[in-house]
């Protein structure tokens, strides 16, 4: 059996394995301390797809869990006894930036380019959820900071920058299937899974006690609490998804 441990080295491989996928392409080990020591990771969006990420990571050091729904994280709180909790991010920067290396963020697609950007700033490598931001301003600004900094990035792109993907696009650039000149892809995800383009929820709505609702809207413009948005379903609008 092959040994699951991800040393520094493996992030900066698998970061830089997966950046012609990514908009936030820049690698550097400029600032990484050695190949066998374990990266200290803060995750911010700890429950949904922050799950399957942090999982990814668990080799590692996971110091810091950040979530405006604990009660959604609790799976990961339970995973990882010794991390520290937080609901809002910057309190964790405030409080932890010297003791982590890396962050994953895994929060809705509006608030992806706030913590990149404070984790760039400080120094830290990041791994973050697709679509990188929910501007093209954000992403150029993203970059250049990350080309500023020296940082390993990477953007999950899981879909196609695993290997069977890049096996498979090097047996079309190989011609082994000969010209190709027609594709065909269907897909019924924005039906069924990730709704797009529905009129914005009315009603009013309690917020439950377990969710900090301003946090969940960070830089959004303000929208009442509703059920239909968290979880999930918040990408069918513009205002959170992309």
């Amino acid at each position: 059996m092959k040994d699951s441990t991800l040393s520094r080295r493996s992030f900066l491989k698998r970061a830089s394995w997966a950046s012609g996928a990514a908009t936030f392409p820049f690698v550097s080990t400029r600032n990484v301390l050695g190949a066998n020591e374990r990266l200290n990771i803060a995750g911010i969006g700890s429950g949904g797809k922050g799950k399957a990420d942090l999982t990814f990571c668990e080799s590692q050091n996971i110091v810091a869990l950040v979530d405006i729904d604990h009660q959604r994280a609790t799976e990961m709180f339970e995973k990882f006894p010794q991390a520290k909790r937080y609901k809002d991010y910057r309190v964790m920067f405030d409080e932890m930036t010297d003791k982590i290396d890396a962050v994953t963020i895994s929060t809705p697609d509006h608030m992806h380019f706030h913590p990149a950007i404070r984790a760039v700033h400080s120094n830290k490598h990041v791994f973050c959820q697709k679509p990188l931001t929910h501007t093209v301003w954000e992403a150029r600004t993203l970059t250049q900071a990350a080309h500023k900094a020296g940082v390993a990035t990477q953007m999950g792109n899981q879909g196609i920058s695993s290997p069977k993907m890049r096996r498979d696009a090097e047996v079309v650039k190989a011609g082994a299937l000969g010209e190709i000149k027609e594709m065909h892809c269907w897909t019924n995800r924005p039906g069924r899974y990730w709704k797009q383009g529905l009129e914005r929820p009315k009603g009013n709505h309690p917020v439950p006690n377990h969710i900090d609702w301003d946090l969940w809207i960070g830089c959004a413009p303000w929208r009442p609490y509703n059920p239909a948005y968290h979880p999930f379903n918040w990408r069918a609008y513009w205002d959170f998804g992309t």
